[in-house]
């Protein structure tokens, strides 16, 4: 619990960095494809190639397709159709997602889920209920991918590790979890990425690397491994937390001009759908045997 509670304080400011310095001025694939390199950079030096199991190794990859390749692209992408408080209220959804993965995992259903996704959805649409429009629809269902691809590598992590027993500190393959985001972020810098938004400034330049090293090299890491450590509920509720931690920052440094009134409707509603879900998903769960 205390790493995803440090990692947590370490990605509130990613949030308001990319979305103030960083979306609409730098290619979206070119910061993804960076901070991918950084922090397989990180890990490098301290992989082992030699006496890990290739299923082990292609399902560490694969976590890493998912959650760090998938999900940031379509996160950098759905800045430019989202506020950065939209943005961090709409991953709310995450922990939804993370709960019926684990679920699908263990064979079990859980209906309750899905009425809680439909409640969330009425609260995101509070939030922009005189402006729905086509931009706003394409940024959120590019973070719904996001969410979905996030916690799929989160529950995907947890359950390769559980699977594979080694004595091999974890560090000593996660480098496997970067090589796996490169093969979904080198693609789509050459096929998508525009040469003419490279990072013109050292600020940018620094955000990047920050955001490399230490949210994506160490972030991820400690996330992942903190992910190993509790159980899924917990995990679904942590997701949750970098929501006020990023807003509370967002508002107070560089948003204090916000309709505050509306996304505070708007993520009460939300709010109350995790609660619902965490009230009667234990007793409305369906297991198959």
């Amino acid at each position: 619990m205390g790493l995803l509670i440090f990692v947590t304080v370490l990605w509130a400011f990613s949030f308001s960095l990319i979305g103030e310095f960083l979306a609409g001025r730098v290619d979206s694939d070119f910061a993804v494809l960076s901070r991918v390199l950084l922090g397989a950079l990180v890990f490098l030096p301290f992989t082992r190639w030699r006496g890990v199991p290739s299923g082990m190794k292609l399902g560490i990859m694969a976590t890493g397709m998912l959650q760090f390749g998938i999900t940031y692209l379509c996160l950098y992408r759905s800045f430019s159709y989202l506020t950065v408080p939209e943005v961090l209220l709409f991953t709310i959804f995450t922990p939804l997602y993370v709960t019926l993965l684990d679920d699908a995992l263990f064979r079990r259903f859980s209906p309750i889920a899905l009425v809680a996704a439909a409640i969330a959805t009425v609260g995101a649409g509070i939030i922009r209920y005189d402006g729905l429009s086509e931009d706003f629809i394409t940024g959120f269902l590019l973070l719904q991918v996001a969410n979905f691809t996030f916690a799929a590598g989160q529950v995907g992590y947890k359950h390769v590790m559980q699977h594979y027993t080694l004595e091999l500190p974890a560090y000593r393959t996660f480098g496997f979890f970067f090589f796996g985001a490169l093969v979904i972020a080198l693609p789509s810098f050459l096929v998508f990425g525009n040469p003419d938004k490279l990072p013109a400034t050292g600020l940018q330049w620094g955000i990047l690397v920050w955001l490399g090293l230490a949210a994506s090299g160490l972030g991820m890491f400690l996330w992942n491994r903190g992910a190993c450590r509790v159980d899924a509920g917990t995990l679904a509720i942590m997701n949750n937390a970098l929501v006020p931690a990023g807003l509370l920052v967002n508002l107070l440094i560089w948003n204090r001009d916000a309709d505050l009134v509306r996304l505070a409707v708007g993520g009460a509603v939300i709010a109350f759908s995790l609660w619902v879900n965490a009230r009667f998903r234990s007793r409305a769960r369906l297991v198959n045997a």
